[in-house]
């Protein structure tokens, strides 16, 4: 049922208890998901690609996409705590166009973007990190995997926020070990002896600027730093949100960031910087070189639970929002089926698993994340804009509001990043986006309009 912005479903939604989900999520459960999401699996996996591009500097290469990726933060918070409803970007889209192509445009590119980040981990997964147990041939493992990960989706993940919180803890874990090895042997702990070298933090690549030395490597050290805005889609269950998003989404996203800049420091004084590109398992790299005899194959499988883990929320997120789309009638219903007793989305959950070994088999680990981040920015571009559109649309509540210049600093940021990718990876995008049309297309001959979506109609599974 729709219900007016000023009233019930918005003004009480600070209230416990209130509407179809339960909120039970308090501000330091929702920041351990922020961290955990962000982590993930992209620093265990893309740091010697960024080393690739930018040279030893690689921490400049993820300062710059922090500060990049805080300006959208701003935007987020802004409308979650305006708008608290899941579906995030598709809901504020919505309501700032009401424009029900334009809606699902940008809900099936969030959507590819959960596959190719999927397809990005499970590169990740087939890697170095899986030598330490079993040498085998990289794309006949990420498809191992993604197959796995869809029998996995298919079965009925119920993962809480609570037990999030224990595998954010086991990602930090693997960071702190590359902490202490560094920090043992900057200190002279032996293990690595000559190549230990502080001053390759201060060295960059080729012979261009620094300055467009590092925002190649930002575009992909984003990568990494994505993730916060998936926690938009938890406003139905977080108590207080209008409190808690704020200091849980600023405070998981500085989290994050140090952390990140801290293991790239680390790495890049331990290993040089070739090592590091060369290497599907970069951090791996840091533990063999490093002192303290900590266990390559311990290490390996704390990296391994982070790299499948990410690429599960992923095919979840992505299967969950096909499915979603079905349900509001912009998709083809076919994509609403569901398994016989687990009640899962079973066609939608079998495209994006086919989407996304598709995607790993065509493109190796920095082309899919450069894909992912296009993808991203585009929607964050989007999304900054429409916070600037639904100023002029007053809700029954306290909410965050941004400083108006950050919300239009990040859409022409996102945009100028955007930029940065090359031909390829644009032709990589353009065709899932171009999947997405055709679906429309057959929707629309079978008969299926979909709903006009008033903007408190969205519902979106995500």
């Amino acid at each position: 049922m729709a219900v007016d912005a000023a009233e019930t479903t918005i003004d009480r939604s600070d209230e416990e208890g209130t509407g179809a989900l339960k909120r039970v999520v308090g501000s330091r459960l929702l920041f351990f998901f922020i961290v955990g999401d962000m982590l993930g699996g992209g620093i265990y996996a893309l740091v010697g690609e960024v080393g690739g591009e930018v040279g030893g500097a690689i921490w400049a290469a993820f300062l710059a996409a922090f500060v990049m990726a805080s300006l959208t933060a701003f935007a987020y918070v802004e409308l979650v705590t305006k708008y608290p409803r899941a579906a995030g970007a598709a809901l504020y889209v919505n309501r700032a166009f009401k424009r029900p192509f334009v809606t699902f445009v940008v809900a099936f590119i969030v959507m590819a973007s959960g596959l190719t980040s999927a397809a990005t981990l499970a590169r990740g997964f087939a890697g170095d990190y899986l030598t330490a147990f079993v040498d085998a041939p990289v794309v006949l493992s990420a498809i191992a995997v993604l197959v796995v990960l869809a029998l996995v989706n298919l079965w009925g993940v119920g993962e809480s926020v609570k037990l999030n919180v224990a595998f954010t803890l086991i990602e930090i874990v693997g960071l702190m070990i590359i902490v202490g090895v560094g920090i043992a042997a900057l200190t002279g702990g032996g293990g690595g002896g000559s190549e230990v070298d502080l001053s390759r933090n201060l060295e960059f690549a080729g012979d261009s600027s620094p300055w467009l030395v590092v925002l190649a490597g930002a575009s992909l050290a984003f990568y990494a730093l994505i993730g916060f805005e998936d926690s938009v889609n938890l406003a139905e269950e977080v108590r207080r949100p209008s409190r808690a998003f704020p200091i849980a989404l600023f405070g998981g996203l500085v989290a994050a960031g140090v952390i990140s800049v801290v293991v790239t420091v680390v790495a890049s004084a331990v290993v040089p910087t070739d090592a590091l590109a060369d290497s599907d398992g970069p951090l791996l790299e840091v533990i063999r070189r490093g002192p303290g005899g900590v266990s390559e194959e311990l290490f390996s499988a704390i990296a391994l639970f982070a790299l499948a883990n990410g690429a599960l929320i992923n095919m979840i997120m992505a299967s969950r929002l096909m499915y979603g789309m079905s349900e509001e009638g912009i998709l083809p219903p076919v994509f609403g089926k569901v398994l016989p007793g687990r009640r899962t989305p079973v066609v939608a959950i079998a495209l994006s698993a086919v989407i996304a070994i598709v995607l790993a088999i065509t493109g190796d680990l920095g082309d899919l994340a450069d894909t992912t981040v296009l993808l991203l920015l585009l929607v964050f571009a989007v999304v900054n804009l429409s916070v600037l559109v639904l100023r002029r649309e007053s809700v029954g509540h306290d909410h965050y509001v941004a400083p108006t210049a950050l919300p239009a600093l990040g859409a022409v940021v996102s945009l100028g990043l955007a930029t940065q990718n090359e031909a390829g990876t644009w032709l990589r995008a353009g065709l899932l986006v171009a999947l997405g049309l055709v679906l429309w297309a057959v929707n629309r001959a079978l008969g299926g309009e979909g709903r006009r979506p008033d903007a408190e109609e969205i519902t979106l599974d995500v």
